[in-house]
């Protein structure tokens, strides 16, 4: 393996979005939010757990309003696969009735899990619902929900890195990779 490339378990990556094009985006993706959410008060941001962590923190350090930053653990992949059903694994710990939202995915492909999340959140009777995501594949997209901001759009790639995982590996590079 060449040094752009890693190894987890049984599958070869090569570098993808280097670490520092990906801030670069990031702060596009703040300043877009910082146009519409200006310094309001009511905005939760709520990061899907677990490979959002990392793009929710660098999107968060950008804003100009202060939020109040809440997860929740939905799955919807096994392996290299998506599964088609959406599972709640830890809920919404914060009312977002009447609040600005915004919801932070680390990657929207078909769309199922922002859908889950985006239709409970208007349930919950949220004011206004903006959706953000590091990665945005619109060729696997089937959903209506509108997605506000994109770090990247992407082809239907398989990636890992910044968050995004492997069968549990991957999450802590700094930079994304792509199966080989």
């Amino acid at each position: 393996m060449g040094q752009f490339n890693i190894q987890l378990h049984d599958k070869e990556f090569t570098l993808y979005k280097k670490y520092s094009d990906i801030q670069n985006n990031i702060i596009r993706v703040a300043d877009s939010l910082n146009f519409v959410l200006g310094t309001q008060k009511e905005v939760v941001c709520l990061s899907v757990l677990n490979g959002a962590f990392m793009f929710t923190a660098d999107v968060c350090k950008h804003l100009h309003c202060t939020p109040y930053v809440s997860f929740i653990k939905l799955a919807s992949y096994k392996g290299l696969e998506t599964t088609g059903v959406v599972d709640s694994l830890i809920g919404l710990d914060v009312s977002i009735e009447g609040k600005t939202l915004v919801i932070i995915e680390d990657i929207v492909d078909t769309g199922n899990t922002i859908e889950y999340l985006y239709n409970l959140c208007i349930e919950l009777h949220a004011k206004e619902i903006f959706v953000v995501s590091l990665l945005f594949k619109p060729n696997a997209y089937k959903k209506e929900v509108p997605i506000f901001s994109c770090a990247y759009e992407i082809p239907n790639d398989f990636v890992v890195g910044y968050g995004m995982d492997y069968d549990g590996l991957g999450r802590n590079l700094k930079n994304i990779y792509v199966l080989k």
